[in-house]
């Protein structure tokens, strides 16, 4: 039987080497979402109840990575809300995370609550992604596959790290004030 793939109109992935965590407190959503990413063709899926049983698999999992006995996770996708250690607070351990194969790690957020602000809490918290419940493969599969096509570069401030914030590219139509040379990224590299 063949491997089912992604695709876009621009390449094909095969992703039976990708592995997903699934952080749900909702059995049936679970089930939903793994069968989705099964279909996906996804080959490594686990599974949590909550944030905080998330954040003791990623733990784990990152230092049997560094071991090479075991790969990391490709990709998280997290609910908002459940109980001991919501979606945010997740993201927030994630981002903040002194290892980099964790802190670089895309993030989706799905959420049954619609607001403007949920997104924007999320997207400030540091999510790649957000996905309003209920959910659809098609859905599901286009910011997956938006995620692989066109990665945001990520930023780091005093008081925000994650994917840049900014989806579209607009012309500055005024004085460039932001232009600095290598020597000045630097120092304020350091100085972050």
């Amino acid at each position: 039987m063949e491997t089912p793939k992604l695709q876009t109109a621009q390449a094909v992935y095969s992703l039976k080497n990708f592995t997903v965590l699934l952080v749900d407190d909702y059995e049936f959503m679970q089930d939903l979402c793994a069968s989705m990413l099964r279909a996906f063709g996804i080959g490594g899926i686990m599974v949590c109840n909550s944030g905080a049983e998330a954040i003791e698999l990623l733990t784990i999992t990152q230092s049997q990575a560094r071991n090479n006995s075991v790969k990391g996770i490709d990709l998280i996708l997290t609910d908002w809300m459940m109980p001991d250690g919501s979606g945010v607070e997740l993201i927030d351990w994630v981002r903040n995370h002194q290892s980099d194969q964790i802190r670089f790690t895309p993030i989706m957020l799905l959420s049954a609550f619609t607001s403007e602000d949920i997104v924007g809490i999320a997207r400030d918290h540091g999510a790649s992604e957000a996905l309003v419940k209920p959910i659809s493969a098609e859905k599901m599969a286009a910011r997956i596959l938006a995620m692989i096509d066109n990665p945001r570069p990520f930023v780091k401030t005093a008081t925000f790290f994650g994917p840049d914030r900014r989806r579209k590219i607009v012309p500055w139509r005024q004085e460039e004030r932001r232009l600095m040379n290598t020597e000045q990224v630097v120092q304020h590299n350091e100085r972050l």
